[in-house]
């Protein structure tokens, strides 16, 4: 071969680049891209789908008085929560989907057959199946957990060894953070019971000491006076299920009566609501001339927030 005929260094250099490497470089550019748009659109998705719930008042809900159709009617309109929680479990799929691909392609470019690694896959995935069975049963248990709408992202919930805020829940794990901002995680197969507090439908309990020697029939009125203000106030479409209803006697002590007040509210807003009740019947008292009775501690109205 004559020498002109021979490739320069340079020449050289560019077939090796736009071999095997380049192409390389190229499957792993468009790995991360196609991972970065397939995320995006899965954001856009939830965006999209959790703004259109949140725009969906809960005005009709407040007029339906039956708990077991306003519990069916709460839990058919999770789709805020469920949204977050399947883009959070599809994002984690598109990143071991899409590196898959990826190494597939790349493997042969580096003169790896894939051929017999595909023919053996089977008998691999038998040998993994027992030597990662907890892997897998986190796995399964994570897609279960959100196809079942056990759990949601924000939604409160009591998963055994922690309590709090769902804030991601992906395919091996689910985080969330309790009230002291503690991030816990918690593996999806471990999670033998779900006690959700953000599902369905709360319930305010307000107890209130009058004097014993009050006309319950006047308490009782001012009371429904305020249930009815507080039911119309527009303010409160967001938080309040129904008109809060008087109970009626608790209990009795030697100079008090403890009345009960309850009211249906949307989950995680018991606790604002019940302020708010006690302090319009604060004011509606002292306007009616009720006597609130002094109560020594251990005699004190103790309420818990419940949800069904």
């Amino acid at each position: 071969m004559a020498k002109e005929d021979q490739p320069t260094w340079a020449e050289s250099a560019l077939q090796w680049l736009v071999g095997a490497p380049l192409r390389i470089v190229a499957i792993i550019i468009a790995a991360i891209a196609a991972q970065v748009i397939l995320r995006w659109a899965i954001r856009h998705g939830v965006k999209q789908t959790s703004a259109r719930a949140q725009r969906e008042r809960l005005e009709s809900l407040r007029r339906i008085d039956r708990t077991a159709e306003l519990s069916q009617v709460l839990l058919t309109q999770r789709t805020e929560q469920r949204a977050a929680a399947i883009g959070s479990l599809l994002s984690s799929i598109v990143g071991i989907g899409v590196w898959s691909v990826a190494a597939l392609t790349i493997l042969p470019l580096l003169g790896v057959d894939i051929a017999p690694l595909l023919a053996s896959a089977g008998v691999i995935g038998v040998a993994l199946g027992f030597g990662a069975q907890t892997m897998v049963k986190d796995y399964l248990s994570g897609i279960f957990m959100i196809l079942e709408d056990q759990i949601g992202v924000g939604d409160v919930v009591d998963l055994g060894p922690a309590v709090g805020t769902v804030e991601e829940v992906a395919l091996r794990y689910t985080r969330l953070r309790d009230l002291s901002g503690v991030v816990w995680y918690v593996r999806n197969g471990e999670i033998l019971r779900v006690a959700n507090r953000s599902q369905g439908w709360t319930l305010a309990i307000v107890d209130i000491p009058v004097d014993y020697g009050s006309n319950l029939d006047q308490v009782r009125e001012v009371i429904e006076s305020v249930a009815a203000e507080l039911d119309e106030d527009p303010a409160y479409d967001d938080m309040l299920l129904g008109r809060p209803a008087f109970a009626g006697v608790e209990s009795m002590t030697g100079n008090a009566v403890i009345v009960r007040v309850t009211a249906k509210a949307v989950p995680e807003k018991q606790i604002p609501l019940a302020r708010e009740i006690r302090e319009r019947i604060k004011v509606a008292f002292d306007r009616a001339g009720i006597v609130v009775p002094m109560l020594p501690p251990s005699l004190m109205p103790q309420t818990e927030p419940r949800t069904p």
